[in-house]
């Protein structure tokens, strides 16, 4: 059988052979702490489900394209809160299956091949840009970050610039939990403008901070020339649900209407009606920020006693840990039950760093940080 020969050189997402591992480990009857996806265990606000129950239909039928009008005013009410921002909900809006699909799908309708349009990407990263990028047929462009992890404009070339048809920025970040500054971002805003490069920001973690809250690229200068992926996945503690949006420029906006007319990716609408609650509503997601600062401190404290420190993992899921090798660690927390992802399956640049994602429970994170000095403290 013939296949896109671009699945054969990126392979299957990396990160699945560990995931095999721990399932096989789980179904020999191994106790498991898993760190290693971004899946938080604690029930989603009850409000939520209650939203999705009433609102599904004796007759299901097919969702529009563009959502629920309540829904996308939902979302613009969330930004015009969150971020001080007025962006129109029926030009600006666009709700999505999630950020994965609506990351990945991007590139196919911005991309020209026969053009050779590149696609900028920070690595370590977000897999899926590049997944994305190269299955569009984009000229792949990643920029490796340096030992503080942060993305910015210097550190794309000048070639890239002049080549590149869009830049992806993540902010906070996986898997390096790094925060763009205001002036960073303005920085980016302006080289993409002189150079005709749209930016596409991920801040599916953007609400997920111990301090001071992140900046979005959409309080840098608006909206033109810029598309920001947004999630309730983490948000509001609804992976399953698969309720996302994207907010940005109304031009990039309507070719992404035109592309999805055709993929079938329109969230149900009960999905929807849950969505409009979860974005219309601010406390339960405070209450979430309460408990993933409890973890982070149990889990940063528990490891910088053994001598790791702890890079970046100042907002978002995850901690970034700096060890001697990524892999060897991986394996051997795995064979005491431990389960946390090695840098370099995020990518060139990740060798030499894990990441553990703040999903388990209080008493999970506090099991792991015992079975962690047990069997890395005399490393």
């Amino acid at each position: 059988m013939r296949v896109n020969p671009v699945l054969d050189q990126i392979g299957s997402h990396a990160i699945t052979a560990i995931h095999d591992r721990a399932r096989h480990l789980r179904a020999a009857g191994r106790p498991l702490v898993d760190f290693s996806i971004g899946d938080p265990r604690e029930p989603t606000a009850p409000f939520i489900p209650e939203a999705l129950k009433k609102a599904v239909p004796r007759v299901s039928q097919y969702p529009t394209v563009m959502g629920l009008p309540a829904l996308r005013r939902a979302i613009a009410g969330y930004a015009g809160r969150r971020f001080g921002v007025e962006v129109d909900p029926d030009t600006q809006v666009l709700p999505t299956t999630g950020s994965k699909e609506s990351i990945f799908s991007t590139a196919l309708a911005f991309v020209d091949r026969d053009a050779g349009d590149g696609v900028v990407w920070p690595t370590p990263g977000y897999p899926i840009y590049e997944r994305g990028a190269r299955l569009a047929g984009a000229v792949p462009l990643p920029v490796r970050l340096q030992g503080d992890f942060r993305f910015r404009a210097s550190d794309v070339p000048d070639r890239s610039w002049e080549q590149a048809r869009m830049l992806w920025l993540n902010s906070p970040h996986n898997p390096a939990g790094v925060v763009s500054s205001r002036g960073e971002l303005a920085r980016f805003r302006e080289r993409g403008q002189s150079h005709e490069v749209l930016l596409c920001s991920d801040e599916c973690y953007v609400d997920l901070y111990d301090h001071d809250p992140p900046v979005s690229l959409l309080e840098v200068g608006g909206t033109e020339g810029v598309l920001v992926y947004l999630s309730l996945s983490k948000r509001s503690g609804m992976t399953g649900y698969r309720s996302g949006a994207i907010v940005g420029d109304e031009r990039a906006i309507a070719v992404l209407r035109s592309l999805r007319t055709g993929t079938g990716t329109a969230p149900p609408e009960f999905t929807q009606a849950a969505a409009i609650a979860a974005w219309n509503d601010d406390d339960h997601v405070e209450q979430r920020r309460t408990l993933f600062r409890h973890k982070r401190e149990i889990i940063s404290r528990g490891f910088a006693a053994l001598g790791y420190p702890m890079i970046g993992s100042e907002a978002g899921l995850y901690i970034w840990l700096k060890v001697e090798d990524d892999v060897a660690i991986t394996e051997r927390l795995l064979e005491h039950g431990v389960v946390v992802s090695p840098g370099r399956v995020f990518g060139p640049g990740g060798e030499g760093h894990i990441r553990l994602a703040l999903v388990p429970t209080l008493d999970e994170c506090e099991q792991a940080i015992d079975v962690v000095r047990t069997c890395l403290g005399s490393a």
